[in-house]
């Protein structure tokens, strides 16, 4: 799995400033409105399967990274690859590849029967990158916008009465042992 004498390393706490730093420089999240980068991206990730979580890392700077999960759309056994990301000085070495491979392994290993992505179409790099590691075209999902037309007015905020659920448990209790004229009186 080693590239030269860059090795990729199950991803640890110390490398989240790093790999959050390379992301917010490779990932243009204003393309695909659904699609967001932050530290909570991160973080889910490495707290809910950390063995999918990948860097390579040279003289301690994350260089590439990569970011899987067990589970996708409420299947449980279906691995996501949801972020790789390399620095534009490192790509062309096979970094890529290494990591979308640890992390498969790592997902496979987790029990996954499948694992899925998504890449954007105009991204021919990325399409090889899964072409030539046994990924294959599936299912294409257009995603269509609306832009709003003139100035967007903001919505008034509905003021939701705060409910203490053991309030509403002994309502339901109630309602549930008055007699049935009882409770249609009280409806009307």
């Amino acid at each position: 799995m080693a590239t030269g004498d860059l090795e990729p390393v199950p991803m640890r706490l110390d490398h989240l400033a790093g790999v959050l730093e390379l992301g917010h420089r490779v990932f243009d999240v204003s393309v695909m409105p659904y699609t967001s980068w932050s530290l909570s991206s991160v973080a889910v990730h490495l707290d809910a399967q950390p063995d999918a979580c990948w860097v390579v890392a040279d003289a301690g700077r994350v260089v590439g990274f990569v970011l899987g999960s067990l589970s996708y759309d409420e299947r449980e056994d279906w691995g996501y690859v949801e972020w790789i990301g390399v620095d534009s000085d490192y790509q062309g070495r096979g970094l890529a590849a290494t990591l979308l491979e640890a992390s498969c392994q790592a997902l496979f290993a987790a029990g996954a029967t499948r694992i899925v992505t998504d890449v954007e179409e105009d991204n021919a790099a990325s399409i090889r990158l899964m072409q030539r590691n046994g990924f294959t075209d599936k299912v294409t999902v257009t995603l269509f916008v609306r832009h709003a037309s003139g100035p967007r007015q903001p919505k008034q905020a509905r003021k939701t009465p705060t409910r203490d659920p053991a309030k509403a448990r002994l309502h339901a209790v109630a309602r549930k042992q008055q007699p049935a004229t009882s409770r249609a009186e009280s409806a009307s």
